[in-house]
């Protein structure tokens, strides 16, 4: 079902917040690293890593399956084995892989197997792909504290990373240039704020 149609209906919502919230800008001399995770619409968890100190970057793309270069139309279809992902760069000495991986489970329904809401599809799986052993590890070990947080199974995959294909430009940054979009307002507004609000909390721990 495409995203954009989906969903009809506007919600009054300040935005003016949660425009003013993006991935940390600072420099910083930190060998940065990389996670990349799949959680439904690229473009919501995306919004939300992008508020996350020490993520310096976000990227929306395609990972998981055998089509080599695939387009956003194609991976749509369901039929190329790819997932809508993110690939994450932040410093390490900010905040942890683990860190991100607690937030992973977060920001999505790791327990249904055909995507998220109203997104369906093997594309809007959850994934988590792994870039070396360590990550792996971590993945697999925070799955299992995750479990003990929902009633149902987690099905989420872990599975280690061949090739991140980035998507075009248009999908790039997507909720904060596209706010006023219905599928935004509807969708990703709420988790943005739901996300704000825990991290101002923990600000104040």
């Amino acid at each position: 079902m495409n995203r954009t149609t989906c969903v009809l209906f506007s919600l009054a919502l300040g935005f003016a917040g949660i425009q003013g919230i993006a991935q940390t800008a600072t420099m910083s001399t930190n060998k940065l690293e990389s996670a990349t995770f799949g959680g439904g619409c690229y473009w919501c968890t995306e919004a939300i890593y992008q508020m996350i100190p020490g993520v310096k970057s976000v990227a929306s793309g395609f990972a998981g399956g055998a089509k080599e270069n695939p387009t956003y139309d194609e991976v749509c279809t369901g039929k190329t084995g790819h997932a809508e992902v993110i690939q994450i760069q932040y410093d390490p000495q900010v905040v942890s892989y683990e860190k991100l991986l607690g937030y992973f489970w977060e920001a999505h329904d790791p327990t249904d197997p055909g995507g998220q809401g109203h997104d369906r599809g093997p594309q809007y799986r959850s994934i988590i792909l792994y870039s070396n052993d360590a990550q792996k590890q971590a993945a697999e070990k925070s799955k299992a504290a995750a479990q003990k947080e929902f009633s149902r199974p987690i099905v989420t995959e872990i599975v280690p990373l061949k090739v991140f294909y980035k998507a075009d430009d248009y999908h790039q940054n997507y909720f904060r240039t596209h706010t006023n979009q219905p599928y935004c307002q509807a969708v990703i507004s709420p988790k943005v704020q739901k996300f704000e609000q825990k991290l101002k909390e923990a600000d104040q721990h």
